[in-house]
């Protein structure tokens, strides 16, 4: 075993068996042992006595809309990546869209790992993305080394990233089972969509119709049933409707290779709370009502949904005009994610190990990252501090995301984040981005799809 280099001691340590008091020793980037409180330090190494705050697996968040090439106006590696690290986040998936070029091809995958890797503060995976007419690329792309294949059902809201029709759609899907890889969905079903009332003016209510749980829970059902015919690993993405959850139960029971994800602002924010002309909460699929936001909370806790991750998908504050028909859609909240959901779960008397099950093991396990997502030896040396009894206030100002616009602006969260950690290295230290002088470069890495054994 490597001489240990760092040891990091607290009274509260999340590892899989659950919360208990530990000192966690890391060597060359990686967790060599967790052992006792108490355990004599070893010579030379560094130590750091946590006390009472607790020491959490960094987080996972598989869905992260960066925009960088072509949109960082929108946001960047930089500023995304530095949000990432203030907020406990130690490794992010960028989605392939919203980006010029979006990542379909190699040569568009090449483009944006080198923008990536000039600024990553954070460890870094990539989607590809399946569009009308790139079947061909989707090989190659996934031995260059994405994660998976995201697709959409209905209009992505840009141009250059269409949706696939049903026959697409199959297409898509059936090459990618072909060489084992994973479909992730924008699952809401377009005909529905076009049947409901249009999503014109300030008003929520308004809002919310034009996008019925009828169009998640109908796409879902169709996404089960080709899935299932063609023995396809699928993944429904950012998961509103809580009623499509006993489909996907169903599902699973008989063997249908389905997973599924939702998001912070599905588990903490409301329909009934959102203020009319308050664009800042539009997402598609949609903010729902408390009564759905409860079921979703019951889905949580039991294990029908696999994970939770932000789908930060920011934008410049000019585009979030009040009329939420013409509004951008999306919710900024990569640096808030663990406060948000930490607030809310242990209201409803869920834990911490609860929470980096969610948002940490969960996710890393979706994308076959086996070196993150838990505290235990083997792993990358990834931890996220936490002073779970703190609160704070939501100040955007304050934020490191490049647009301050968020729904959370005002709120007041449990959970502090004191410090992250990237395989060893202190990369943020009370919200700001450690200095570390002459070594204060990004030091991410740009992660790649490992081989399933």
């Amino acid at each position: 075993m490597p001489d240990v280099e760092l040891v990091l001691r607290s009274a509260r340590v999340v590892t899989p068996e659950g919360l208990r008091a530990a000192a966690v020793s890391v060597a060359d980037g990686r967790i060599v042992a967790v052992g006792p409180y108490d355990a004599p330090d070893p010579d030379g190494a560094r130590v750091e006595d946590l006390g009472d705050d607790v020491l959490l697996p960094g987080l996972v968040d598989t869905h992260v809309h960066v925009n960088d090439p072509g949109r960082t106006a929108w946001e960047g590696f930089g500023s995304a990546t530095r949000a990432a690290a203030a907020g406990g986040v130690t490794t992010l998936v960028d989605m392939p869209l919203n980006s010029i070029p979006p990542t379909t091809s190699v040569q568009a995958l090449e483009i944006k790992r080198a923008v990536a890797r000039r600024s990553a503060h954070v460890d870094i995976g990539f989607w590809g993305g399946a569009v009308p007419g790139n079947a061909p690329d989707l090989a190659s792309l996934h031995h260059a080394g994405v994660l998976g294949f995201k697709a959409f059902l209905l209009p992505s809201g840009v141009d250059e990233f269409p949706q696939l029709d049903p026959d697409q759609l199959e297409t898509a899907l059936r090459e990618i089972a072909g060489f084992g890889g994973l479909l992730i969905v924008h699952a809401e079903d377009p005909h529905l969509i076009d049947g409901a009332p249009p999503p014109t003016g300030p008003r929520y209510a308004d809002f919310l119709a034009s996008r019925p749980r009828a169009a998640e829970n109908e796409a879902i059902a169709g996404l089960i049933a080709l899935a299932r015919a063609l023995d396809a690993r699928v993944h429904v993405l950012h998961l509103s409707s809580a009623d499509a959850l006993p489909l996907i139960a169903d599902a699973r029971r008989e063997g249908v290779r389905i997973t599924v994800e939702t998001c912070p602002h599905f588990l903490t924010l409301t329909a009934e709370e959102v203020p009319d002309g308050a664009t800042e909460f539009k997402c598609c699929p949609p903010i729902r009502e408390a009564a759905n936001q409860d079921a979703l909370w019951a889905g949580l806790a039991a294990g029908q949904i696999d994970c939770v991750v932000s789908d930060h998908s920011p934008c410049t504050a000019d585009l979030k005009v009040g009329d939420f028909g013409r509004a951008w859609g999306g919710i900024s909240s990569l640096q808030l994610g663990l406060p948000a959901v930490w607030t809310a779960a242990r209201r409803r008397g869920h834990t911490l190990h609860d929470v980096a099950r969610w948002m940490s093991t969960g996710p890393a396990a979706l994308v076959g990252l086996d070196r993150k997502g838990a505290i235990e030896a083997g792993r990358d040396a990834d931890f996220a501090v936490l002073a779970p009894d703190e609160t704070f206030t939501v100040d955007p100002a304050a934020l490191h995301h490049r647009n301050q616009v968020t729904a959370y602006a005002g709120r007041t969260l449990y959970g502090v984040v004191r410090s992250t950690w990237l395989r060893g290295r202190k990369i943020a230290d009370h919200g700001a981005i450690a200095d570390r002088g002459a070594a204060s470069e990004p030091t991410g890495r740009l992660l790649e799809r490992q081989p399933r054994t």
